[in-house]
């Protein structure tokens, strides 16, 4: 009973590892000092020495712990500071400072920044300061909001984006897209079919009411990732190495057109991957390369463009393309042989990959996948998990 109550209040475990908090530790020290000693230069002339207020400090915690938060984008930092300040510089102005002028204040701000759509917790604590700070806030006024609240606001996110970017984490951590149907039709993609949808999502949402500090793509992409893994937990984990094609035909950045078309024709495969002499994958030919350089859209030229392409010209040097290179996709999406296969499912049903080279340790070309190895894997998998 006891050990119930107390669990009620107790923390939950911190998922971060030491090495992210450490890049937040330091992310926060560069973003305040930096922001410190700018508006120190800028401001402090002009500003009561009032170059660096308290809440940048708050402001910190969510831009470099919480980058992906809804509440530290660049709209709810900036806006959320600067339009609390004005909440709290207008109080002052019509009922002098005071206690419950800061608690109106407070309010206002509250309501302000959901009006406004940039909900940022350190703008209550600007608010309060707005109306608290002394004589040296009050005199300044809206002054002070428009200047040392914005520069510093700005200035803290300006380097928000260079520090988490160069670290690795997405930030502004805008709203991803839903993928675009590789058909560009009205369907759902074919991994949205099953499942829970965006639709399903955002009624959920709706129903929930409350201020939720994530946002909703990552959302998703959590409640994508945990089915993934509930599927890999019931039918266990094939990998990539297991259901890839071994003997993989491949041509090089130098192989005539001519000879990449006649290889894919006569061994009846649609894609070959391009490697260099190292046996690293440095690009792929598809059969849609050459219909598409020869005019999809021209289905009575297509043919005769196609011959032309095909057809060398013995020159030394020519405009028209003559070998794989300079058809080629470069840099093609690969995956390793630990991959397990159900990663591949969004890439081949959402994003339109057909083929998939697979890389070992050594990133060079160990096999491939195709779209139909991929059904196969699953089919046999589900097959075998009904048959148990």
């Amino acid at each position: 009973m006891t050990t119930s109550f107390l669990a009620r209040w107790l923390p939950q475990p911190n998922n971060g590892s030491r090495r992210e908090q450490l890049r937040a530790c330091a992310g926060a020290i560069c973003g305040l000092l930096l922001t410190g000693v700018t508006c120190h230069f800028l401001l402090a002339p002009n500003s009561a020495s009032i170059y660096l207020i308290a809440p940048m400090g708050a402001s910190a915690v969510l831009l470099f712990c919480l980058p992906a938060s809804p509440l530290a984008q660049p709209w709810s930092v900036v806006g959320g500071n600067v339009v609390s300040g004005l909440m709290g510089a207008a109080c002052v102005k019509w009922f002098g400072p005071g206690v419950g002028v800061a608690a109106l204040a407070a309010c206002l701000a509250i309501a302000a920044m959901f009006a406004l759509r940039c909900l940022h917790p350190p703008g209550g604590a600007v608010a309060l300061t707005t109306v608290v700070g002394g004589a040296s806030v009050h005199a300044a006024g809206f002054e002070f909001v428009f200047v040392t609240v914005l520069f510093n606001s700005a200035i803290l996110v300006a380097c928000a984006v260079l520090y988490n970017n160069l670290t690795g984490r997405r930030y502004p951590h805008s709203q991803q897209l839903a993928p675009a149907h590789p058909h560009a039709t009205d369907d759902e993609v074919p991994s949205a079919r099953l499942g829970f949808t965006a639709d399903d999502l955002d009624a959920v949402l709706r129903q929930h009411s409350e201020v939720l500090d994530i946002s909703r793509d990552d959302l998703q992409a959590i409640f994508l990732q945990t089915e993934l893994r509930a599927w890999q937990r019931r039918f266990g984990v094939v990998t990539c190495a297991d259901i890839m094609s071994k003997d993989v035909l491949h041509v090089e950045f130098g192989t005539p057109l001519d000879e990449a078309w006649r290889t894919m024709r006569q061994h009846d495969i649609g894609a070959l991957p391009v490697l260099n002499r190292a046996r690293r994958v440095i690009g792929i030919i598809t059969q849609t390369d050459f219909l598409r350089h020869g005019g999809l859209d021209d289905y009575e030229g297509m043919r005769h463009r196609l011959r032309a392409i095909l057809q060398r010209s013995g020159l030394s040097h020519t405009e028209r393309p003559e070998v794989v290179g300079q058809l080629m996709t470069h840099k093609p999406h690969a995956a390793r042989l630990g991959t397990p296969i159900i990663d591949l499912v969004p890439l081949m049903a959402d994003a339109g990959y057909h083929h998939i080279p697979i890389l070992d340790d050594q990133d060079r070309l160990a096999g491939i996948i195709s779209q139909s190895d991929l059904m196969a894997a699953l089919y046999e998998t589900r097959f075998a998990e009904a048959a148990a």
